[in-house]
């Protein structure tokens, strides 16, 4: 019986790998672009940049230290320069995709962060395995714009698990409805009519805005904004502000709101304020060919007729009156249950023109 040499016995200490195995390791260097692991094989297993990440001209010095142990796959027993090329790239991406497959048959709700923003969706990335959440099921509502959403750790679950087509699908909507029917529910529980609320604006149309109650939105209608009149709702409220508002009516899931708060009501002390014979100044705020409206306060306006503009005739108000001018009339005809009051220009001039003629009658 030969003896060994002591290559062949140093040969025999060495355990044996093949292609596909998975093998564990201690790091002995770290490059920029390639790990160095002692695998107990009679070769250094290698791990290039690419096969260690998805993520591009990463520093791998910056996430691998030398002592560190690791598990990686075995390419190739042989590079063609007498060392093994592995890769943990793909064996986190095969675990990655067993952990996906476990948390698509269990419904299981998943947290990473977004790698990418794509022109249909968001990429997001669990254990080297890729998941791809459609634009359509980012949001509960539809986002023109995505990158806000860049490098954020967002919630979703796995609604589609093909591998073979490399087609995982996420769905970060569904969870957010199911959050928000549950803030709903808890809302409508705990709200009637009258209660004064807070919320944010959701949204400014012509009409209206939309703010957001916290499980609901209520709708603030233009003639609810203010005692005053309110022309253009966005000149007055922006996305993202802060209101107070109380509850006006619930229909079913509407909710409607004002900011016409009752202590605030101009006309609480209006009798006294514009009882007839009261001279009162005020501002023009829009005319018509029968007269002018004046706006006294904010929320009470008063007719002066176009009979009651002048002594003289006037054809049409426009002809002597301008929108925003400020002018001194006569309250002649006060109406609280109508909320109408009556203005009189004319009413003005004419004790002047008596009172200017009783001085000359004394001179005389």
């Amino acid at each position: 019986m030969s003896e060994m040499s002591f290559e062949q016995m140093l040969e025999e200490s060495f355990k044996t790998i093949r292609n596909g195995e998975v093998v564990e390791g201690t790091v002995i260097d770290v490059k920029p672009d390639e790990i160095i692991l002692n695998i107990g094989y009679k070769s250094d297993g290698i791990i290039t940049r690419n096969e260690y990440t998805n993520e591009t001209n990463v520093d791998l010095t910056t996430m691998v230290s030398v002592g560190d142990t690791m598990e990686a796959k075995v390419l190739k027993v042989n590079d063609g320069e007498g060392q093994v090329l592995l890769t943990y790239k793909r064996l986190a991406a095969e675990r990655g995709s067993k952990r996906l497959e476990e948390a698509f048959n269990n419904q299981e709700v998943l947290t990473a962060k977004v790698a990418q923003v794509l022109d249909g969706g968001l990429s997001v990335i669990i254990d080297e395995s890729r998941v791809f959440i459609p634009a359509s099921l980012v949001s509960d509502s539809y986002e023109k714009d995505l990158t806000k959403y860049n490098g954020q750790d967002i919630e979703f679950v796995i609604t589609e698990f093909n591998p073979r087509k490399r087609r995982i699908i996420g769905d970060r909507k569904q969870l957010m409805l199911a959050k928000k029917a549950e803030l709903q529910k808890e809302l409508f529980a705990r709200i009637q009519i009258g209660d004064v609320v807070e919320g944010t604006v959701k949204n400014v149309t012509d009409f209206g805005a939309f703010i957001d109650l916290g499980g609901a939105d209520g709708l603030l209608h233009i003639s609810e904004m203010s005692w005053g009149r309110v022309e253009n709702p966005k000149k007055v409220f922006k996305v993202g502000e802060q209101v107070t508002a109380f509850i006006k009516d619930i229909n079913d899931k509407k909710i409607a709101l004002s900011m016409k708060f009752e202590d605030q009501n101009p006309w609480k002390d209006a009798s006294e304020k514009y009882a007839a014979g009261t001279i009162i100044q005020g501002v023009v705020a829009r005319m018509t060919d029968f007269g002018a409206f004046v706006e006294l306060a904010p929320g009470v306006d008063a007719l002066l007729h176009v009979s009651q503009i002048s002594r003289e005739h006037v054809e049409k108000p426009s002809d002597v009156l301008k929108v925003g001018q400020e002018i001194e009339a006569k309250i002649v005809d006060f109406n609280e249950a109508d909320k109408k009051i009556s203005l009189s220009m004319k009413a003005l001039m004419n004790e002047e023109n008596t009172a200017a003629e009783g001085s000359e009658y004394e001179e005389e």
